[in-house]
């Protein structure tokens, strides 16, 4: 029995499958703790292989060796350093859990299995895991902790149950994906959680990007008469130690640090940047390049680029063609400058001439339209890739929300790319967003301070440049109206009466229904991409590419 416990809380940012590299990352952290007198240290779901694993987390290979760094991490608690709670996958009878492990005093004290696994939106952890069995608390020092894992707090069976056992505290490790109302959605779970069983809760989340899913961090602690006594930073490694004191109405931890949490546009920035930045670092590519059309999209991009990587690991091409305007290559060049980035001209007037010559014959007695334009953008992908290829730099595509909802993008030309920062982002959100990035200068970031996108690029209506005078708005709807369409038909699948019920034409909502259906064969065949909504294309939104449903709205 005790009536004082120092805990740290590591909200660090783990890299899937480098399990030598985290069990070290973790190894350091206890370190760490144990200088600010910790006696036990918190760590997030699935710290010693990364969340999520995926398939990966089936290989046997995998296990084993995760298992031996779990033991590993428990002999080494045999120093008298802090008490561990981390988590690990775990074979035990023919199946494999999502486990938590208590390792103190060079042993395996004690384990406990997720007991929900979560099988909707990016989730299908049935996949690979077994359901555990109700949890009972671990033994820590001298006090019984809850550790519900992640989606156990998302039901109040696996707490009442924690609690019902003896429970005096939970300390709730997590691995959960950011999105634009994700921590709101978080802290009131806890609220409520707390309101029915009584016991103070620290919430213990992971930071930084695995593929298209990025975690915030935001990590906090509330009290059982729901006082926020601690709130770490997101988008931010951190360690945070807790001092917890036992009272006549139980445990309550002592206020720390409460950082303001990043809202809006604000946390959308740093998401894509922090997604961007890790999928670069974590796949080791030396840096970017990407084609910076004078356009928003492009412009945009490379800003996040340059923030995630700083403007030495950044390539900038423009690619002019006879369509190309004036002032889009006064801008990109006016962009590249105030970004500080590296910047090449590269002109396709031969190129797309070779491979209209080639094609002369075939294509003679036809109308000149589409395919011939598709050819520019074809053409740049090529060159893109092949300077990519050269230096090893990995090519980033610029597609937004909403043309890569509508279709308006060519396959195999300007969706050439290994990465989307801005896949997630409809237009409308892209144009705050630069903004936004040039009145602010983001935490952590690593580009210039002040405008960095030059103001005709956010106000110049906005156009593809692959033939005389285009405009976007010749083949898609304004962009308020689209994105409101949009929003309702992938975040909300509401129904043609619903949206036209919200104002919309309904030719207008039945057209881009259509065009969001038809272009489903090219998002298959698209780059990853941050996810920031609650509802991305890929992991989130799977439709079949074959499909004759329409919506008759009847």
């Amino acid at each position: 029995m005790t009536d004082k416990l120092r805990i740290a809380l590591a909200q660090l940012n783990p890299v899937v499958g480098d399990i030598a590299g985290n069990l070290q990352k973790a190894v350091e952290a206890r370190r760490t703790a144990a200088v600010e007198g910790a006696e036990l240290i918190v760590f997030t779901e699935l710290f010693l292989t990364g969340y999520p694993p995926e398939d990966l987390v089936l290989k046997p290979a995998f296990q084993r060796v995760a298992k031996a760094a779990v033991e590993d991490l428990a002999r080494q608690t045999a120093d008298g350093g802090p008490a561990v709670l981390i988590g690990a996958p775990w074979a035990e009878e023919d199946k494999l859990y999502n486990a938590v492990f208590h390792l103190d005093r060079g042993e395996i004290k004690g384990r406990r299995y997720k007991v929900h696994l979560p099988n909707y939106s990016v989730f299908d952890e049935p996949r690979v895991f077994a359901s555990g069995p109700m949890p009972g608390p671990f033994s820590i020092r001298g006090v019984r902790i809850g550790v519900p894992i992640c989606e156990d707090i998302w039901y109040p069976d696996v707490v009442e149950c924690l609690e019902e056992s003896g429970a005096e505290m939970l300390l709730i490790p997590n691995g959960s994906p950011y999105d634009f109302d994700k921590f709101d959605a978080r802290m009131q779970l806890a609220i409520s959680r707390i309101r029915e069983s009584g016991l103070p809760l620290a919430y213990v989340n992971q930071l930084g990007g695995q593929d298209e899913l990025v975690f915030d961090g935001a990590s906090f602690v509330l009290n059982a008469d729901l006082s926020l006594a601690l709130q770490m930073p997101a988008w931010e490694e951190k360690i945070a130690c807790t001092d917890w004191t036992r009272t006549d109405k139980g445990w309550v931890c002592e206020t720390g640090e409460r950082v303001p949490v990043e809202e809006g546009d604000e946390a959308l920035y740093l998401a894509v940047v922090q997604g961007l930045r890790d999928y670069v670092k974590k796949n080791r590519f030396p840096g970017v390049v990407l084609g910076l059309s004078g356009g928003i999209d492009s412009a945009l991009v490379a800003a996040i680029a340059v923030d995630a990587l700083g403007p030495e690991n950044v390539h900038c091409v423009m690619l002019p063609y006879r369509y190309t305007s004036s002032e889009s290559l006064t801008d990109a060049e006016a962009c590249a400058k105030l970004l500080g980035v590296r910047y090449d001209v590269v002109p396709i007037e031969e190129p797309v001439a070779g491979f209209t010559s080639a094609l002369e014959k075939m294509f003679e007695g036809t109308q000149s339209g589409t395919t011939e334009e598709n050819l520019q953008s074809r053409t740049r992908g090529v060159i893109l890739m092949a300077i990519s290829n050269k230096f090893g730099s990995m090519l980033l595509t610029t597609g937004n929300k909403s043309e890569v909802s509508a279709g308006y993008a060519t396959i195999y030309g300007d969706m050439n790319g290994g990465f989307n920062p801005i896949k997630d982002l409809y237009k409308t959100r892209v144009f705050r967003m630069s903004r936004w990035r040039n009145e602010n200068m983001p935490k952590g970031c690593l580009g210039p301070k002040g405008v960095v996108i030059p103001e005709r690029i956010i106000t110049r209506p906005p156009s593809a440049e692959l033939r005389p005078d285009q405009k976007d708005e010749d083949s898609l709807p304004p962009y308020d109206a689209l994105d409101d369409i949009l929003h309702c038909l992938i975040e909300e699948e509401m129904g043609v009466a619903d949206i036209v019920a919200r104002g919309h034409d309904r030719d207008l909502v039945k057209r881009v229904e259509h065009l969001l259906y038809i272009s489903e064969y090219k998002r298959r065949q698209a780059a990853p991409g941050v996810k920031v909504t609650k509802r991305n294309f890929g992991r989130d939104r799977r439709y079949p590419i074959v499909n004759g449903f329409r919506d008759q709205d009847l």
